[in-house]
């Protein structure tokens, strides 16, 4: 993948550096890591205000939990000036990342989604970024395809007829990304955060199959 978010001679060393100075990591930086580094396309998404939703519905059926209407688009692979004019015109934007094109995620309760995260890691299996939502659930980044194929994998493991508090979410889909705050509940954070060393498995995240089975079994016994 082209590195492509530097403008002229600013790049992502730059932000990083400005916001080191600053005492903390800015949502524009994030954007910018997230279409630069990682691929990822990122939409500005809605908030929780004083008045409900900033989408600015009255009865909005997922408060400060979707893409605000009209807003664009930030493309994988945006310049830093694209990124700061975006967002410019979006003050105050959630981050959402488009589920389905470069991953799906598979959403565990966070308890389970915790201990299968320690269970996968002493495994040694390759794995994508996990975010924790402050609706506790825990968020595995998987290789595209997934939410088509859960129905199949599940059968094929024998988890088909189980209980299971494990969903995939995939393309139509959108989640809140680190450091935004999700439906007024508090902001989203990394458990396993995208990073040079996991480059990988952040730009192309491991397939759902290698992860399902532990996961699929966690879930089950934690809700036994």
């Amino acid at each position: 993948m082209g590195f492509t978010i530097g403008s002229g001679s600013r790049g992502i060393r730059d932000i990083r550096s400005g916001s080191r100075r600053r005492g903390r990591t800015t949502e524009r930086t994030a954007v910018a890591e997230y279409t630069g580094l990682w691929g990822w396309a990122v939409v500005p998404g809605a908030r929780v205000t004083s008045d409900g939703c900033s989408c600015g519905e009255a009865r909005c059926p997922a408060p400060g939990a979707h893409p605000l209407p009209h807003a664009t688009e930030i493309p994988a692979g945006a310049t830093l000036d694209t990124v700061t004019g975006a967002w410019e015109r979006t003050p105050g934007a959630a981050l959402l990342l488009p589920v389905g094109r470069t991953f799906d995620v598979l959403d565990v309760p966070a308890p389970a989604g915790r201990r299968a995260l320690v269970r996968l890691e002493r495994m040694g299996l390759p794995l994508g970024p996990v975010a924790a939502t402050p609706d506790a659930r825990c968020q595995f980044f998987v290789a595209p395809g997934a939410a088509d194929d859960l129905p199949e994998l599940l059968y094929r493991m024998g988890w088909d007829d189980a209980e299971l508090d494990l969903h995939c979410l995939g393309p139509g889909d959108h989640i809140t990304a680190p450091p935004s705050d999700h439906a007024g509940l508090g902001p989203v954070s990394w458990l396993r955060p995208p990073s040079v060393s996991t480059g990988a498995t952040a730009t192309a995240p491991p397939e759902a199959r290698l992860l399902l089975g532990t996961l699929a079994y966690i879930c089950h016994r934690s809700a036994a």
